[in-house]
C-alpha cells in the first residue's frame, strides 16, 4: 500500500533569485536572526538567577536539543527546499490545515517579535548617541524603531545580496565587540579588578544541574529564547546555491557558532561580575557591565552591539516572515488578494491541494 501525504499544490514559481548564497552567508544569516548580543543581554541574568553560576553548563546542554532539530530540519530542507518551510513540511506530513496553522503561527510569532526587536533597536540607538532622556521615552523609541522597520524592509526590498552583505557587517560588529568584552573582562578577572562578589571560574561552571529539576527546566525554557532565530537560513533556502544542502549545513553550522559565543561571553560575565551582580541587572547585563569593564567611552562599544544585534535580528526576521507569506500564497493557502499582492496566481478563492506520492526514499537521495 503506498503511503499518501498531503503538499500544497507545486508553484509555478515565486521569483525568488536562486543561487544568490553562499554558506557563509547563509550561517551570517542565521546567527544575526539569533542576535546573540541582545539576548544575552535580556536573558542571561534570568538563568543567573535560576541556576547560578551553572549558566554556562546550563546554555551548552540546551544547545544539545538546537543540534538535533538542526539535523532534522536539513534533512526536511533536503527534501524539500522551500521556502515555506514549517508551512510546506508541516502539510507534507500533516495535511493542510495544519500546515496552514503552523503557516500562520511563524508569521504571527515573527510579527510580534519584529516589533520587539525594533524598540530595542531604537532604544539603544538613542542610547548611542547620548539621548538618554529620549530613549527613556515611549514615543521616540517607537519612533525610531518606526523608522528601523522601514529601513530594514527597503534593504530587505532591494534584494538578498544587499541583505546578506548588511548581516555581515552587522555580524562582524556585534562578534568583535563581543570578543573585546570577554577578552577584557577575563584579563580584569584574573588581576583582580573584578567586581566585588565576582566568582572564580570553575569546572563545575559546566554542570547545569543544581539538584532541583524545577531549576533546570526554567532555565532550559529560557535558554530556549536565546537560541532562537537560527531556522531563518532555512527560509533563504530557494535563493542558496546548492538549495538542497548549503541551508541545512549553514543551519547546523550556526548552532555550533552561537553555544561557542554564549558560552565564552556567559563564563566571562560570571568571572568578572559574579551571579549576584547579573542577577540584580538581569533586564541588561552587558550594558550593567559595559562601563564597568571597558569604561565609559569604549563602554558604548557593547551599547553598539546590543545596537547592531537588535537591527540585523530584526532584518533576518522581516525575510523568513515575507518568504512564508510568499510560500503561503503561491501554493494557494491566502485568500485571492493577499496572492495579488505577492504576485502569485489569484485564480482559486479557496486554498487547493492536492494529493501527493511518497515521500523520497532514503536510497533516491
Amino acid at each position: 500500500m503506498v503511503n499518501v501525504v498531503a503538499e500544497p499544490g507545486a508553484p509555478a514559481g515565486k521569483g525568488l533569485r536562486a543561487g544568490s548564497l553562499g554558506l557563509i552567508s547563509s550561517v551570517v544569516i542565521a546567527v544575526s536572526s539569533t542576535a546573540p548580543a541582545y539576548a544575552m543581554a535580556a536573558t542571561l541574568g534570568l538563568i543567573v538567577a535560576v541556576v547560578g553560576v551553572h549558566s554556562p553548563g546550563t546554555l551548552i546542554v540546551s544547545f544539545l536539543p538546537m543540534l538535533c532539530i538542526a539535523y532534522a530540519f536539513r534533512e526536511l530542507n533536503k527534501a524539500d527546499p522551500d521556502c515555506g518551510t514549517t508551512f510546506t513540511w508541516t502539510t507534507r506530513a500533516f495535511g493542510p490545515w495544519a500546515g496552514w496553522m503552523g503557516g500562520w503561527g511563524i508569521i504571527a510569532a515573527d510579527v510580534i517579535v519584529m516589533a520587539s526587536l525594533s524598540q530595542i533597536a531604537g532604544r539603544y540607538a538613542l542610547l548611542l548617541v547620548g539621548a538618554d532622556g529620549l530613549a527613556a521615552q515611549a514615543f521616540w523609541v517607537t519612533a525610531c524603531g518606526v523608522v528601523f522597520i522601514g529601513l530594514l524592509t527597503w534593504i530587505c526590498y532591494r534584494g538578498i545580496e544587499v541583505s546578506a552583505r548588511l548581516q555581515q557587517a552587522l555580524l562582524a560588529i556585534e562578534l568583535v565587540a563581543l570578543a573585546v568584552f570577554a577578552v577584557v573582562a577575563f584579563v580584569k578577572a584574573g588581576t583582580g579588578h573584578a567586581l566585588p562578589g565576582a566568582a572564580h571560574p570553575s569546572a563545575g561552571w559546566l554542570n547545569p544541574w543544581t539538584g532541583s529539576f524545577g531549576s533546570a527546566a526554567n532555565s532550559f525554557l529560557l535558554a530556549v529564547f536565546i537560541y532562537w532565530g537560527w531556522d531563518c537560513a532555512l527560509s533563504v533556502n530557494e535563493e542558496t546555491k546548492d538549495k538542497t544542502r548549503t541551508p541545512g549545513r549553514a543551519a547546523v553550522m550556526s548552532t555550533v557558532v552561537l553555544v561557542a559565543v554564549f558560552a565564552v561571553v556567559s563564563t566571562a560575565a560570571l568571572a568578572f561580575a559574579g551571579p549576584a551582580f547579573l542577577a540584580q541587572h538581569s533586564t541588561d547585563v552587558l550594558g550593567a557591565m559595559s562601563s564597568a569593564v571597558l569604561g565609559s567611552t569604549a563602554g558604548k562599544l557593547l551599547i553598539l552591539c546590543v545596537l547592531t544585534s537588535a537591527a540585523a535580528s530584526t532584518q533576518t526576521t522581516i525575510m523568513p516572515t515575507a518568504r512564508a507569506v510568499l510560500a503561503m500564497a503561491a501554493h494557494q493557502a491566502l485568500p485571492a488578494g493577499s496572492r495579488r499582492c505577492t504576485g502569485a496566481s489569484a485564480r482559486p478563492r479557496r486554498p487547493r491541494w492536492r494529493w501527493a506520492r511518497s515521500p523520497p526514499s532514503a536510497t533516491s537521495r
